[in-house]
């Protein structure tokens, strides 16, 4: 099992209220399996994607990735984890606007301390991952100067360039159109599908979510199987 969420709990607190969004919730994820969670909007589903990418600590529960408990690391530790071993694709892409398409697929490399591979390596495997996904001719210029596809294009590349285990993509084709969607879903279950790499994605649009191998749905803090 690559990922284990046991019993996960999350709540805010508003200046007049108290948000319960997860309450319970209970996930297992085998290795090379792709998975989509659906809900309506403000279930919780980003919430949920960041607790199991280790960026937003639970309330409660635990989160497992294969043998790593996330929340029982030191805070360096885990981004370690998360530099080495998770990639996230974002529905607003969250480019560096100052740094060229190629410098913001290479970054992770960087940042996990890819400089010990050397600088000619690391762009070379940004380079390549740009080819896969078509944009290869981009790599010069500025994120501001894409489409919104092409910006979705390049924040997949950037997130498979570690090569993570683990893929976490929260409404990757939210703000793009169907067309444009559909051919950056193909790049990305290209990609996942290759490697063997293992994906979890939340979306609110149920046709992307039929593309993966499992749906579950976010309600009322806990998943559910649509297949039951």
């Amino acid at each position: 099992m690559l990922l284990t969420a046991d019993n996960l709990a999350k709540t805010y607190v508003m200046p007049h209220k108290t948000v319960d969004v997860l309450r319970g919730a209970t996930l297992r994820v085998e290795r090379g399996e792709s998975v989509a969670v659906i809900g309506v909007s403000g279930a919780g589903k980003s919430t949920l994607l960041h607790v199991l990418g280790g960026l937003d600590r639970p309330l409660d529960g635990r989160v497992l990735l294969e043998n790593e408990d996330l929340y029982g690391l030191t805070e360096a530790r885990r981004a370690a984890v998360r530099a080495r071993r998770i990639g996230f694709v974002f529905q607003s892409y969250h480019l560096l606007p100052e740094m060229t398409v190629l410098e913001n697929v290479f970054l992770p490399a960087l940042v996990r301390g890819g400089g010990r591979q050397g600088r000619r390596e690391i762009r070379r495997r940004a380079r390549d991952l740009l080819e896969r996904v078509g944009l290869a001719n981009r790599a010069a210029h500025m994120p501001l100067e894409l489409s919104g596809g092409e910006q979705q294009r390049v924040a997949l590349a950037r997130a498979l360039m570690n090569d993570p285990e683990l893929v976490l993509a929260d409404e990757p084709t939210g703000n793009l159109d169907d067309a444009t969607g559909g051919r950056v879903l193909d790049y990305l279950f290209g990609l996942i599908r290759e490697r063997g790499r293992t994906l979890v994605m939340v979306t609110h649009n149920h046709p992307v979510a039929a593309a993966c191998d499992r749906v579950l749905r976010l309600e009322e803090g806990r998943l559910v199987d649509t297949a039951q």
